[in-house]
Order: C-alpha cells, then structure tokens, then sequence
C-alpha cells in the first residue's frame, strides 16, 4: 500500500476563529497519526482570513506536542518570504524538540498577494529569483556542507528531511539538480504534473541525503460512506476553490448539496480541472480514484488535502481512506 500523509491548511470555519482551527489541526493530526499516516504537513499562507498556520514553525510545535510519532512538517515554508538561517534556526529548533520527526518542504511562491511584499519589506520578485541560492545556503547551514562564517544553533546537524515543493517545472529542475525529493501540489495546480515528474525523474543527480528520486504528489481527497456524502462535505472545498480562482477569499463556508450543479459553466470549469488529481467519495470510489492516479504518476507517496467544515468528519475522512486502502 502506497505511503500516505496529510496537508492541512489550518482551515478556518465560519463561526469560529483561529484559536479553534488550531486546536482542530492537533486533534486531526492525533488521528492522522494513530490511523498510519506518515507526515503531517502544515503550508505557509498569509493576508487569507480562513488559514491560521501562517506561523508555520510555531504551529508545527504544537502539532508536534499533541502527536508522538507521525513526522511533522512545513508543505512548505515559502523561503522567499525568509532568510535562510532564521529559517534554519526555527527548524532546527524544531528538530531538537521533536528528533527525528521533521520536514522542511520549500516553496518560491509568497504565499500572498504582492500586498505583502510590502508587510514583509521584502521584494519578493527579487527573492524568489534568489531562491535557488538561498536553498543551498539553508541547507549548507543545516549540514555544514560548506564552511560558513557563522553557525545556526539549534540548526546545524539537525535531522531534517529537505524537500523542494512546486507546480510547475522550475521546482521540478531544482529538485533533481540538488539531489532533494520533490512534492508536486497537483492537487490545486494538476496540468503540469506529468511533465514535472517526467523532468525530476530524468534529471536526477544523486546527493549525500537521497540516492534516487523521491516522489509525493498532491490529491484532495475525501472520504464518507456513499458518493453523495462525500461530495456534500467537499464542497466547502469546492466553494474555496471557486472563490480563489476569482480573487474573493473567506472562511470555510459549511457544505451545500449538489453545489457543483448549481454553478454557471465557468465557475464548474475551475472544478473540473481539479478532478485529475481528486478522489471524492465512497471507500470504493475513493480506493480506485487514489490507485489510478498512482499508476499513472508512479508516485512513492500521496499527501492529501481537502479541508471539511465539520472537523469529525474529517477525521472520519482520513480514517476511511486508510481503511479503503488497507482493504484494496
């Protein structure tokens, strides 16, 4: 069975606050962890109303102290926002807090719109042409691979697993040329996921910390009892989605039945080009969506996302899905 984890954007409900997001995302990452997920993963996002794990480190040590096992970790920091060795003291922290456990997934994205170039004094262009410097530089400071003038501590030696993230094919060229694993974000940004893959793959130069490629790739996935059910509690997602593609951003409205039926042809055209990278549904529909989608990308890992406005039912979700594949 292949290996699965779980994204989770700290989702913020109508109703409620960022204090009960957080607290959710310890519960839901407990249950992750006793239902055999591998990593817990937390995405860096910031000026959105509806995510609460903008502080991405300081959210990972509270998801580290409510879990025991599961590997904890950033999907991803976005280091232009960042300079390196903050970034590797915050994780390094982390690593002499929960040894063994962590992540570092890395992102060139802002995570924002250009308004927050000026909250950070940061320009942001200008940084994330710098990122392929700044993720040698990082990972120099954790590994002490180059001699540098100073020392991050805690930093150096930490035990961190490095990642590149992406959606297209820059990450994609990055990943295999320093020899790190790469995690593609099909599940929001699908259509060059077969070319990116394909590009890794090919391009790939071992290094000291990973021999041959390593993949994890992206899948919304919601699990209920029947089809209806589970597209129900999807559209909460569904709403984000459309509301994303369109500039309008909010907390996560609770679900509406039959949603995508409602919507113009424009608005499902947003949806549609999700759903290669989507399993809604059933244990069944959801096990022969996952497994066709891993025959396709050979992926060695799926990390699934898909936010629910009830947070039950996302545990019930991630504890289904495991169980749908167990039984495959």
């Amino acid at each position: 069975m292949i290996p699965l984890s779980v994204l989770d954007l700290v989702p913020v409900r109508e109703g409620s606050g960022p204090a009960e997001a957080l607290a959710e995302a310890g519960r839901l990452a407990a249950v992750a962890e006793s239902a055999g997920y591998r990593r817990f993963w937390v995405a860096e996002h910031h000026g959105t109303d509806g995510i609460a794990g903008g502080a991405t480190a300081v959210v990972l040590a509270h998801i580290g102290h409510c879990t025991a096992t599961i590997r904890i970790g950033a999907g991803g920091v976005m280091l232009p926002n960042h300079n390196p060795f903050v970034i590797a003291e915050q994780f390094g922290t982390l690593d002499a807090l929960f040894p063994g456990r962590v992540d570092l997934g890395l992102g060139r994205a802002p995570g924002a719109a250009g308004i927050l170039a000026r909250a950070l004094r940061k320009d942001l262009n200008e940084a994330a042409n710098g990122f392929p410097h700044d993720v040698l530089e990082l990972r120099a400071l954790l590994t002490g691979e180059v001699d540098l003038p100073i020392t991050a501590t805690p930093g150096l030696g930490a035990d961190l697993d490095l990642w590149i993230l992406g959606s297209s094919l820059f990450g994609a060229q990055l990943a295999a040329q320093l020899g790190m694993r790469y995690a593609f974000a099909s599940h929001f940004a699908p259509e060059q996921l077969d070319a990116a893959l394909s590009t890794y793959r090919s391009q790939f130069r071992p290094s000291p910390s990973l021999d041959a490629p390593y993949v994890m790739a992206g899948m919304s996935v919601i699990t209920a009892e029947t089809d209806r059910d589970a597209e129900t509690l999807a559209s909460s997602q569904d709403q984000v989605f459309v509301r994303m593609r369109t500039g309008k951003f909010g907390l996560l409205p609770p679900p509406i039945p039959d949603y995508r039926a409602s919507l113009s042809l424009a608005d499902r055209a947003i949806l549609d080009r999700l759903d290669p990278a989507r399993a809604v549904g059933s244990p069944a529909t959801v096990r022969e969506r996952i497994a066709r989608f891993v025959e396709r990308t050979r992926a060695d890992e799926i990390i699934v996302s898909g936010p629910i406005f009830d947070p039950l039912a996302r545990q019930h979700s991630l504890r289904l899905t495991q169980e749908a594949l167990r039984a495959g």
